[in-house]
């Protein structure tokens, strides 16, 4: 007995310590599209220990929440890529300050498969060198993270692993390996198979391809995620696709950045969320995200045919020095309407295109400029102008493509979650973006809510956190409750505000104080507190 008391008085001890923090009077939006209501929240260990009176409890920290809103951590359903965090840890910073604790990543490509041929080089002549998704996942764990990640295997990679860049179906030697590559990947905690059907080389996998890599997903309970074949005249055959796909797979599936591109497609967005909605109603397992901005961004070569790139990039560029080619290019782009045509999206005019960022730097003042105007500044016709920063290389633009009616129709509908489709940015050495990469989740707060109060604030906190969470399997986040993860998000409701805009598009949010990611304070005070408490998660 007299052994058991030293035992017992270092147990209440230990009890006397509650909490490693504790967030005070806030507001509580539990993520489940409740009413608020006030309360404090424990937080031991990472995850959730108590909810209620907790003023006479002891903690390390107490974080004053008087007058202010606490939610789970929002969930960025299309988050780009986890690898800038292995390169940086402060490019989490661009997520942080939006309250972002978990980025879902992953689009057509993805960090893993990868070969010797595909590997990045700035990530090998960092000393990183992976195949498989386990052994990236190590190196990013090792690395340390600002923000949660979860992942999908894009089929592009896979693709461009085992076929490369050639527009050409695998044969059945090819098609397993590639199987094998998915399953691999799915075993190492992969939540699904994604594409995007835009882009080469994974505008040049068929349907049956796709089902088939899919069926390697349905094994592991995944999902089919899809930046689809067409977001504009031909959106709904899009959506009848992906649809298609996941019911011969047997999978879920989810439709990144639901939009109806060009005005003339603008009417079909009424009608892709009815059938969207049909589908559920018939039984369907699918859901889809939006970002808050009526320019979409993409790649400027986008604006190609991708059945130009059919040979790999540098047999377009030798092409694309040819006068002739550029004049038939020319026409192509005028006159065609039977695939993704960006430029007739936008109205025919290049006052409409946004460039976003150049890759060179004798370049960068035509960053946050029309393309027009940087025909203007280079002392070049429009079409010699495009053509030029086509063949300079990595160039992205921001058309102006949507229209705020269909925006208003996504943030109204129940399944439709929110993503900034952009990779974790450090604001101190990006040298151009989107403003989505810095903005969209407060926008929505700031705009959407509080503003033109086109959705109440609990139904959008719903789709930022438990509605995600949820689609992705993350079934202990998403909510406030006791034993959830601590992902948690402390905001001002009448300063929350994004900053970023088309001409200073780094600018960081406001309104945020704290962010805790698993227990640990990220955002403190409105500002990155260097801690790396981020994970890599996989599916329950």
């Amino acid at each position: 007995m007299m052994r058991i008391a030293p035992i017992l008085l270092a147990a209440a001890a230990a009890f006397a310590q509650d909490f490693d923090v504790v967030v005070s009077g806030a507001r509580v939006l539990d993520g489940s599209g409740n009413p608020w209501y006030v309360s404090d929240i424990g937080v031991r260990g990472g995850s959730i220990a108590e909810i209620g009176n907790l003023s006479a409890r002891k903690t390390k920290r107490r974080l004053d929440a008087g007058g202010l809103y606490v939610s789970p951590g929002f969930v960025d359903m299309m988050g780009g890529a986890s690898s800038p965090m292995l390169l940086d840890p402060a490019s989490a910073t661009s997520k942080l300050t939006q309250g972002i604790t978990t980025i879902f990543a992953g689009e057509g490509g993805s960090e893993a498969p990868q070969s010797e041929a595909t590997l990045p080089g700035e990530f090998v002549r960092a000393g990183y060198r992976w195949l498989t998704f386990a052994d990236y996942f190590r190196f990013l764990e090792k690395r340390g993270m600002g923000v949660n990640a979860i992942h999908n295997v894009g089929a592009a990679q896979v693709r461009r692993v085992v076929l490369g860049n050639e527009d050409r179906e695998p044969n059945p030697t090819e098609l397993d390996t590639m199987r094998n590559l998915v399953d691999k990947a799915m075993r190492d905690g992969a939540v699904g198979v994604s594409t995007a059907l835009i882009y080469p080389p994974g505008t040049y996998a068929k349907r049956a391809e796709l089902v088939e890599l899919c069926k390697v997903a349905a094994k592991y309970g995944g999902i089919y995620s899809t930046h689809m074949r067409n977001e504009s005249g031909q959106l709904l055959e899009a959506i009848a696709e992906a649809l298609d796909i996941g019911k011969q797979a047997g999978v879920p599936v989810h439709i990144y950045h639901l939009k109806a591109a060009g005005e003339e497609n603008w009417p079909l967005m009424r009608k892709a969320i009815d059938s969207i909605q049909a589908a559920r109603d018939a039984g369907q397992d699918v859901t889809a995200d939006i970002y808050p901005y009526v320019r979409n961004g993409l790649g400027l070569s986008a604006l190609v045919h991708p059945r130009h790139f059919a040979k790999g990039r540098d047999a377009f560029l030798t092409q694309l020095a040819g006068p002739a080619f550029r004049a038939s290019l020319r026409k192509e782009i005028e006159e065609t309407s039977d695939w993704e045509n960006w430029y007739r999206h936008v109205g025919k005019t290049w006052d409409n295109i946004l460039i976003a960022q150049v890759g060179r730097p004798s370049d960068k003042r035509l960053e946050g400029k029309s393309l027009a105007e940087a025909a203007r500044i280079l002392g070049k016709d429009e079409w010699t102008a495009f053509f030029d920063l086509v063949a300079s290389g990595d160039v992205s633009v921001n058309p102006k493509s949507m229209n705020e009616e269909q925006k208003h129709l996504a943030l109204r509908t129940p399944f439709i979650s929110f993503d900034t489709d952009a990779s974790p940015t450090n604001p101190a050495t990006a040298t151009g973006a989107h403003p989505r990469a810095f903005g969209s989740f407060p926008r929505i707060l700031a705009k959407y809510v509080r503003e033109d109060k086109i959705v109440p604030l609990e139904e959008a906190i719903r789709k930022m956190t438990s509605l995600p969470a949820n689609r992705l399997r993350l079934y202990d986040r998403g909510r406030i409750a006791p034993e959830m993860a601590a992902d948690l998000v402390v905001f001002d409701p009448a300063t929350i505000q994004d900053r970023a805009s088309f001409t200073d598009p780094v600018a960081l949010s406001t309104g945020i104080r704290w962010v805790l990611v698993n227990g640990k304070v990220a955002l403190d005070e409105g500002k990155p507190s260097g801690v790396l408490a981020g994970k890599v998660l996989k599916p329950l």
